[in-house]
């Protein structure tokens, strides 16, 4: 594996759309590249144990509910998944799952945890399929993405922040109960389109991306915009009023800017930094 120095830089500028003169562009250090596809299935198993602590860590995690999922880089349409029932603040590499196009288990794990989520297969299966640009996943049922799915509605781009889902978040308002058939997983998908993230009505939210720690990135700052709105409504309501929102010029600009997948692999690292030193390494056993 090597980690270059050379920075990446990204367009801060909507095309043909000027909102600030000379404006200049993010710069993010690169991703790692791998010697072979056996050394960049390792270091990113080793992540996506990783996010399952991250997610712990922020409380996303509750009861057996709950999925994160990683294109496999050798077997392109296998995906590994969580063991069912093991704790998100407990997951280490050891116990994942690699799970075929037909949803059979046929590597890695524990012995006594060779079972996974039906509801992550159905769902999962569904996104990796329809989007092979798409190498991870992401849902759990977290507080304030579950309150606000109640609510069936889109986001409000009313902050900085929330025009990273600039015309990239989508809604899907068909519940229909746990999701245990293929349809409902395939509706999901479509529902989700091209965009990174959807708000699942009654249910939650659903966040993808390039990469695991994007996909992370995502989530948490869904999370994050969905609280975020939840009490600037409950307080411009209080007051009368209505919630200030973006221009269309102004939202499209900052998302060229903080939307990519890219900014997203960025905004992720202090996180997965900072488990790393929490655990000491404890998840790639």
């Amino acid at each position: 594996m090597e980690s270059k120095t050379q920075v990446v830089s990204e367009s801060s500028a909507p095309t043909g759309e000027i909102v600030q003169k000379n404006a200049k562009k993010f710069k993010f250090i690169p991703p790692p590249t791998f010697d072979n596809k056996e050394e960049e299935r390792k270091y990113k198993l080793g992540k996506l144990a990783a996010a399952f602590r991250i997610f712990a860590h922020h409380g996303f995690d509750e009861g057996v509910a709950g999925h994160l999922t990683l294109r496999d880089p050798i077997l392109t349409d296998h995906f590994w998944v969580n063991p069912f029932g093991r704790a998100f603040s407990q997951m280490t590499v050891s116990d994942l799952l690699l799970i075929n196009p037909q949803g059979e288990i046929v590597m890695g794990g524990k012995p006594d945890r060779q079972i996974y989520n039906e509801a992550a297969y159905a769902i999962h299966h569904a996104i990796h399929t329809a989007r092979p640009d798409i190498e991870a996943a992401c849902h759990s049922h977290s507080v304030y993405g579950r309150a606000f799915s109640t609510l069936g509605i889109d986001l409000d781009i009313t902050t900085q922040d929330a025009c990273a889902f600039y015309n990239d978040l989508a809604v899907y308002r068909g519940f229909g109960g746990v999701v245990l058939a293929s349809e409902e997983g395939d509706n999901i998908a479509k529902a989700l389109g091209q965009k990174k993230a959807v708000i699942l009505q009654n249910h939650g939210l659903l966040t993808t991306s390039t990469s695991i720690e994007a996909a992370v990135w995502w989530f948490i700052s869904l999370e994050s915009l969905c609280r975020i709105q939840l009490l600037a409504d409950a307080a411009a309501g209080g007051r009368g009023i209505k919630t200030i929102q973006a221009g269309e010029k102004e939202a499209a600009f900052t998302y060229q800017a903080v939307g990519s997948h890219m900014a997203g692999w960025a905004q992720a690292q202090p996180y997965f930094d900072q488990i790393h030193e929490k655990t000491g390494g404890a998840y790639l056993q």
